[in-house]
This record gives C-alpha cells, structure tokens and sequence, in this order.
C-alpha cells in the first residue's frame, strides 16, 4: 500500500506487511520515520504519532522540519494544445537532443525571451 496522507503533511506513506507479521508504516521520503502495528489502521495511528513527536524534535532542536516535495513551491507543467505536425516535429528534436519536450519547449521559450521575470 502507498499512499499520500495529510496526517502526514504531504509525505507519501509506504505500508507493507513484514517477515514476522506485523505491518511496517514509514515515510517514502524520510524512511527513517518509521512505526510497527498488528493491522494497517494501528500502524498508521503509530506513525502519525512517531512524525508528530520527529517534527517535534526538530522544532526543539532548532532545525527547520522537512517538507514534502509535493508541498514545495512547485509549478505544474503546462499544456498547450499544438497541431499533430508540430507536436511531432518537436518530439523529434527533443529525442535528438537528448531530453524531455518539455525541458524542449521551456528553452526555446527561453531563448525567445518569451519568459517573463517575476519581481
């Protein structure tokens, strides 16, 4: 079972059932954050129990607490209709270079100066 929860702030949660029976919680992205329980439910009521008490000791210690990546500032790709000609032709040239269409298609934005600065 994975799943994103946010009881857990945004982290993606990774339940698995271990060699001796009890089920394992953790946190993909912090797999140290971690918690036993005999079902799913008590596992996870255990783990959700273990990330208050680690951002607890962050905040303790000083230390800014981890944020999930989904819950950075992130922005989305956008998706812009093109014509099938265009879209193959683009696709072509992004294989040649090597990288994705839309790493393709922010350079060429880029390079038109087309992107504009916040401030």
């Amino acid at each position: 079972m994975n799943k994103t929860h946010d009881d857990f702030d945004g982290f993606s949660v990774n339940i698995f059932l271990d060699e001796d029976g009890d089920y394992l919680a953790h946190l993909v992205e912090l797999p140290n954050v971690s918690a036993f329980g005999p079902t799913t439910a008590e596992a996870l009521v255990e783990l959700k129990e273990t990330w208050e008490l680690m951002k607890e000791c962050y905040r303790e210690d000083g230390a800014p607490v981890p944020k999930a990546p989904s819950r950075e500032a992130y922005e989305p790709p956008v998706n812009v209709p093109v014509d099938k000609e265009l879209y193959h032709f683009l696709t072509g040239e992004a294989a040649k270079a090597g990288i994705s269409l839309y790493a393709l298609v922010a350079q060429k934005l880029e390079s038109t100066g087309a992107v504009i600065q916040e401030g």
